[in-house]
């Protein structure tokens, strides 16, 4: 019964707004029990928002996650008159700001809101981008290692390699993907040339970079794959429709133009 009843309660938790209320009411009961337990109003606040941090990651959209990972901070900052609390030194309010940009980076704004790759969205690579068992490949923003774990079930001989501007998601990811080697970086100076394939699912705004970086960096032979979203400088080698819907785009250096141009 737990197990058909847990998976529904789930989902409809998942209805938005609900993640982000249960969110902000879980990280005030964190807040609350640990002053009733005569904390220190900072280390509550760090703990109580940490909480909310993590639980954003429940958002389905960059804009969601962010809504609430921030509510808590900013509701208490409004409401610490009405609690009798002092107001909370300056310094205290950094750390909020510091989870929040360990998170959510600001660099990492203009690349795709953690995005997770479906499980079996790339099973279909093989058929199309043929690696040797050896061959390196690169999830550019591998986030919680959703997209890793597709290229493994896809090229389970393969390196595979992970690189995220997230010192959390890094983090999580290594965790989640023991066998991957994860590091924290940016997707956009790390050098690419090394790679056999590089796989991205990112956002439009990201693939004007990704096809100059690609052209640039990516030896003949290697392949830039993008999980929904076209290359539209690039002539596609390949493409599929993944279950679920979403497309898959293969393309193969050296680049050739869309027809056309």
């Amino acid at each position: 019964m737990r197990i058909t009843i847990l998976p529904g309660l789930l989902a409809r938790l998942s209805i938005w707004p609900l993640p982000a209320v249960v969110s902000w009411l879980a990280a005030w009961g964190v807040f609350r029990l640990l002053l009733a337990q005569d904390i220190a109003p900072g280390t509550a606040l760090g703990a109580a928002t940490a909480l909310g941090v993590a639980l954003s990651l429940w958002g389905d959209s960059w804009w969601r996650r962010v809504f609430i990972a921030a509510g808590f901070p900013l509701s208490l900052a409004l409401s610490l008159p009405s609690l009798g609390l002092a107001a909370l030194p300056a310094w205290a309010w950094l750390v909020p700001l510091l989870l929040l940009l360990a998170v959510y980076p600001l660099n990492a704004w203009r690349d795709a809101p953690l995005f997770p790759t479906p499980p079996r969205a790339l099973d279909e690579l093989p058929r199309f981008a043929m690696l040797g068992p050896h061959a390196r490949v690169l999830d550019a923003g591998c986030g919680l290692g959703q997209g890793l774990t597709a290229l493994r079930r896809a090229y389970p001989q393969a390196q595979l390699h992970g690189l995220e501007g997230s010192w959390p998601l890094r983090w999580a990811c290594a965790l989640r993907c023991p066998w991957a080697q994860v590091r924290h970086g940016d997707i956009w100076a790390a050098d690419w040339s090394g790679y056999d394939l590089v796989y991205l699912f990112q956002r439009p705004e990201s693939m004007p970079p990704a096809v100059a970086k690609a052209r640039v960096e990516l030896r003949p032979g290697a392949w830039l794959v993008s999980l929904e979203f076209e290359a539209s400088a690039l002539r596609p080698t390949a493409q599929f429709t993944a279950p679920g819907g979403k497309m898959v785009w293969l393309y193969q250096a050296p680049f050739a133009a869309p027809q056309g141009d």
